[in-house]
């Protein structure tokens, strides 16, 4: 509702998903004409908000230059425009610089304390939105582990593998056995550092590690790019070389132009001046993880390699992930499956834009030995990322990009100790002290405290593929199939193919053309309905379980058939068919109302509604783009897959909710409530015949027999009843014979639209169905 939209803001973790236009100030004025502000309003909190993000200089550049650290504020300040008062964010701070990071965490407790705005907020870099929270839960595994403070938190979770996740000033307490209250902030650590140092003499830092890396892998001299002409160059003069076995680690403010450079190493851009030199095989993991994925599972994404992937597999930590789609993955679980598909290239330099964006500590720490573990085998790794304290614990070197150019280069110890804010949370705590500490395990083994080694994961077993069903007909089956097929096709083709209609028709009724017409209908039913029986099991796709059809559903189908029928008679032979306006609105509510009590009674969740919303909107523009084709259009097939996936009721609703909703486009008149229970029948005989799924043939063949023996037969009774006023045998069989033609096309469209339709928009929705928890309890066409 307007007013949930106005109160609730709501920012993801993918912020290319929530831009909606293609300017910035667009996006951030976007929502606030949604909702119906006036321009003055919309133009005075886009200016605060521009200025309040810092924004301006981008204010009118397009949304897809940006970088995915700029898109991110973009999202956050199109929100603040519209004053929520819950903010709920999702990982807000994944693609931020530290320093933009600190500022928008910043921003969130000013608004927080000043204007009492409720944020609630899932984060995965603690060092400073920890201290920033009034409470903090943890969760693991889907469930509570403990709630409270952030002090309580902190000694709560001590002795416990959810530690390392804790600010440096926590862990360096905790390691060195410090006394409650634990410190969360830098500020709070300084002060029990520097007063354990007054008890305590601290020690020497350990030995920086030296290695030696092998002949230079990449080299890149004095490059410069830009996207557009007359734009700004991204990369000015840059120059970076990398050796064999070296982690280089790139860090830089949004929009430096980290990602471009990476671009250049990976070979997908080209510099406009001097020089990228690369020796040997690349592969890029990027800042989206989801651009790599292509398959319908993670297991064929990895399958797809020809090397085996079990070890990478363990190592990414994704064997319960193995048969789940790829894009349902969270953003932690889509780096580590993009991450083990890059390294199944066996490349020679591994590319990573932001590899820890989304993870939990514990897996960065694995990630971290993983990387080590390549550049041990002479595998060269260049890493941009906004993680510095990831940087500083793995990496061998890194470099600053600042204004399109490397400012600052060297090893972690003497790159982050030499920058005042670019610089991690146990630098900051320790400076004063230990001025080249940058680690929270350098400050550790200064205080003499316990250093713990995170301890690996249990190995996992890596399940077997899913068994799925394959169609194996026999010969017979399958002649049968063709001959039965070809029946009907030929069948098809002479209706469409017939002369004028007028030959169908005499002054005194029907010609013998169209009781031959007849015989051919009965010949096409007769295929149909063998073709049916031949290919209807076993179904191609995975099936679903049985499950059997509610007593509420039978009886609501058992008082539809016999109603019907006999509502038709009564107005007919007592109506003397002069009420077909009453006749028609008597059935609408006659078949919509079972329908919406059995619907209801099965107490469908929001989101079920959200998904048959989306596709009886589908259903009503796939109506509007065929408009010039006379009942060639793909409604009926969607009501057909709805029903095959969410069961009869939904099936039936989609089919009734766009014929009405379509004729407000098509025109209203006495036929719309027929049309209405003609679909929707169609969609609700789906969803009951295919409770266990169907091959795309079978529903084919599905679609042209409820086309023509569904649908058409009753829309020509409905031009009988609307038109003729009578329903004697004569007039019946003029309106069957000069519409078969017109059920035929109908038949042929649906047809065709099922065997294009049925395998992508079924995997779709049955991805969706599982994704959301749409599992119906006791569907009645389920």
């Amino acid at each position: 509702s307007r007013a949930e939209a106005t109160r609730i803001g709501f920012v993801g973790q993918r912020p290319d998903e929530q831009s909606v236009t293609d300017k910035v100030w667009h996006e951030l004025a976007v929502g606030l004409e949604s909702l119906g502000f006036d321009t003055p309003t919309i133009r005075r909190r886009v200016a605060e908000m521009s200025s309040f993000f810092g924004i301006e200089e981008w204010f009118h550049r397009p949304t897809d230059s940006l970088s995915g650290g700029q898109k991110q504020i973009l999202c956050l300040a199109s929100v603040m425009a519209m004053q929520p008062e819950v903010l709920l964010l999702d990982e807000p701070t994944a693609q931020l610089d530290p320093i933009a990071a600190s500022e928008f965490l910043s921003t969130l407790g000013r608004l927080n304390r000043e204007l009492g705005v409720t944020v609630v907020l899932s984060e995965h870099r603690l060092e400073e939105a920890f201290a920033l929270a009034s409470q903090v839960a943890v969760l693991e595994g889907g469930k509570l582990v403990c709630s409270g403070t952030p002090q309580q938190v902190g000694l709560l979770l001590r002795d416990t593998g959810l530690f390392p996740a804790m600010p440096a000033a926590t862990r360096i307490w905790a390691a060195v056995g410090g006394e409650p209250p634990c410190p969360v902030t830098v500020r709070d650590g300084r002060s029990w550092l520097e007063a354990y140092a007054a008890k305590e003499p601290l020690g020497n830092l350990p030995a920086a590690p030296q290695r030696r890396f092998g002949k230079t892998a990449l080299s890149v001299q004095g490059a410069y790019f830009r996207y557009e002409k007359d734009a700004p160059d991204v990369l000015s003069d840059v120059s970076l070389t990398a050796g064999r076995g070296e982690l280089l680690a790139i860090l830089g403010g949004n929009g430096a132009g980290k990602t471009t450079l990476l671009r250049l190493l990976h070979g997908a851009r080209k510099p406009q001046r001097g020089t990228v030199e690369v020796f040997g095989r690349t592969a890029l993991l990027p800042q989206d993880p989801r651009t790599l994925f292509v398959k319908k599972t993670v297991r064929e994404e990895l399958s797809a390699s020809d090397a085996p992937y079990d070890d990478v597999v363990r190592r990414c930590r994704l064997a319960s992930l193995l048969d789940r789609h790829p894009f349902d993955l969270s953003g932690g679980e889509s780096q580590r499956a993009a991450l083990a598909k890059a390294l199944l290239a066996s490349p020679d330099i591994l590319l990573l834009d932001e590899p820890t964006k989304g993870v939990d500590a514990a897996y960065k720490q694995e990630l971290g030995a993983l990387l080590r573990d390549l550049c041990a085998d002479g595998v060269t790794v260049v890493m941009v990322s906004h993680d510095v304290e990831f940087c500083a614990s793995f990496a061998d070197r890194c470099a600053l990009l600042f204004d399109g150019a490397v400012a600052a280069e060297g090893a972690p110890r003497a790159f982050f100790s030499g920058n005042g804010f670019y610089t991690t949370a146990a630098n900051r705590m320790a400076r004063e002290l230990l001025p080249e500490a940058v680690t929270a395990e350098d400050v550790i083994y200064a205080c003499g405290g316990e250093i713990h080694q995170t301890e690996p994961p249990a190995e996992q077993e890596i399940p077997p593929a899913p068994e799925t069903q394959k169609a194996c007909l026999p010969w017979w089956r399958i002649a049968l199939a063709a001959v039965s097929g070809g029946a009907a096709v030929w069948m098809l083709v002479s209706f469409l193919t017939s002369g004028s209609l007028n030959e169908l028709l005499a002054s005194d009724g029907l010609t013998e053309l169209s009781w031959a017409g007849l015989w051919r209908y009965s010949v096409l039913f007769a295929s149909l309905i063998v073709l049916f029986a031949a290919v209807g099991r076993p179904a191609s796709r995975v099936v679903r379980p049985q499950r059997t059809v509610p007593k509420r559903t039978i009886a609501a189908a058992a008082v539809i058939v016999l109603l019907i029928p006999l509502t038709i008679w009564l107005g007919e032979s007592v109506l003397g068919g002069r009420k077909y306006y009453f006749i028609s609105l008597l059935l609408l509510l006659e078949i919509l109302l079972p329908f919406f009590l059995v619907f209801e009674g099965r107490k469908p969740k929001a989101r079920e509604l959200t998904v048959i919303a989306v596709l009886c909107a589908l259903g009503v523009a796939s109506r509007a783009v065929f408009f010039m084709l006379p009942q060639f259009k793909p409604v009926m097939a969607i009501a057909i897959l709805a029903g095959v996936t969410f069961g009869g009721e939904t099936g039936f609703l989609v089919g009734a909710v766009t014929m009405l909703v379509s004729n407000l486009m098509f025109s209203q008149g006495p036929w719309t409530p027929w049309q209405m229970v003609a679909m929707g029948l169609v969609g609700f005989l789906a969803g009951v015949i295919f409770r266990r799924g169907a091959s795309r043939l079978t529903l084919s063949v599905f679609g042209a027999l409820a086309a023509i023996f569904v649908y058409g037969l009753i829309m020509n009774t409905a031009a009988a009843v609307i038109w003729a006023h009578t329903l004697d045998r004569g007039i019946l069989l003029t309106y069957y014979v000069t519409g078969l033609p017109v059920d035929c096309v109908h038949a042929a469209a649906t047809a065709l639209f099922l065997w294009l339709l049925t395998d992508p928009m079924l995997e779709k929705l049955e991805r969706i169905k599982i994704k959301y928890g749409l599992l119906e309890k006791e569907s009645g066409a389920s």
